[in-house]
């Protein structure tokens, strides 16, 4: 198992070698952050708009593979660079990266689970009422843009707010400002404010990882092994979850993997919806004002997210699969 590991962690390192390398490349070939400076107010020399892209290591006269080395030497010292602004890079990132990362853990956890129970529970009660009824719902919310679920949260929150005359969901921000109390004040107040963004993703992988899960669990409920665990003795409710669910979530942490690109998706427009100052809006903002030191951040960010999720599925598949644990 540990040689498996080591020998998927390895590829992981090459392919965010390769990721953060055209990420750089995208960003420094699309984005033209000389804009920035010569549509300012004085407009600058262009003397000095070229020292400053210089300063700033994204002067697009520079050849690109010397841009990428002084930045991947900066990356050695735990420097991401400036912003466009002159700013430090790894500053902004510090004060974003706890915030998205509170939102995209909880909503994985609650959507990964509540997900994986659905699936498993409307497979047993396949054709019935329960089960076309999260049929229904789950390809309905899956139809819904991740933004759409999201104004749909706030106007529900808004009208719950209305009619009882309290505020009960505050859902803009991710803390009250200028809010007095003490530590459990502060952390109830950031639950209230995690509830709906949480929701929104948490929905979307519910939806979709139940669909997911319910026909691996199909499946595996007609195998020969689960039926001979049946007649072994073994009550129905233990066999279901100790040798049929086991084996059908084998697929599906392959599936988690590849799903958790979409989530950092989904993550970006719930953000900027309700005022989450997370990496999401900081990505917007970058792309708006040519920031290629920043964006490239971000997608170190989300190439680092994606490649750990793959890393824990790995390791979730050996778990799982004894065949993996013994190769």
């Amino acid at each position: 198992m540990l040689g498996y590991l080591a020998k998927r962690l390895g590829y992981y390192v090459v392919m965010l070698l390769v990721a953060v390398g055209l990420s750089y490349a995208l960003a420094s070939t699309s984005l033209n952050p000389r804009a920035n400076f010569e549509g300012r107010s004085p407009r600058p020399s262009p003397a000095s708009v070229t020292r400053q892209l210089d300063d700033l290591g994204v002067n697009p006269d520079t050849p690109l593979a010397d841009r990428f080395g002084t930045w991947v030497g900066h990356l050695a010292h735990g420097n991401l660079g400036q912003t466009i602004n002159n700013t430090p890079v790894t500053d902004e990132f510090k004060n974003r990266v706890l915030i998205s990362l509170r939102l995209l853990v909880v909503g994985t956890i609650l959507g990964t689970v509540c997900g994986i129970l659905l699936g498993a529970w409307t497979a047993t009660r396949q054709y019935k009422f329960s089960d076309r009824a999260a049929a229904g719902l789950s390809f309905l919310v899956m139809s819904i843009p991740t933004f759409v679920l999201a104004l749909f949260a706030t106007i529900f929150a808004t009208g719950l707010n209305t009619w009882t005359g309290h505020q009960i969901i505050n859902f803009t921000g991710q803390s009250t400002p200028g809010l007095s109390g003490g530590f459990f004040t502060h952390l109830g107040d950031s639950l209230v404010h995690l509830i709906l963004p949480t929701l929104t993703i948490g929905l979307m992988l519910i939806a979709s990882y139940s669909r997911y899960q319910r026909n691996t669990m199909l499946d595996v409920l007609g195998s020969d092994y689960l039926r001979t665990a049946r007649a072994k003795g073994l009550p129905y409710r233990k066999a279901l979850f100790k040798h049929g669910l086991r084996t059908a979530l084998i697929p599906m942490s392959t599936f988690f993997a590849y799903g958790f690109l979409g989530l950092l998706t989904g993550a970006t427009f719930t953000e900027l919806i309700f005022g989450w100052h997370g990496m999401g809006e900081w990505l917007v903002n970058s792309i708006n004002q040519n920031d290629v030191n920043s964006v490239v951040a971000y997608s170190l960010f989300a190439a680092v997210m994606v490649l750990i999720a793959g890393f824990l599925s790995d390791i979730l598949h050996a778990a799982l699969d004894p065949r993996v644990r013994h190769a």
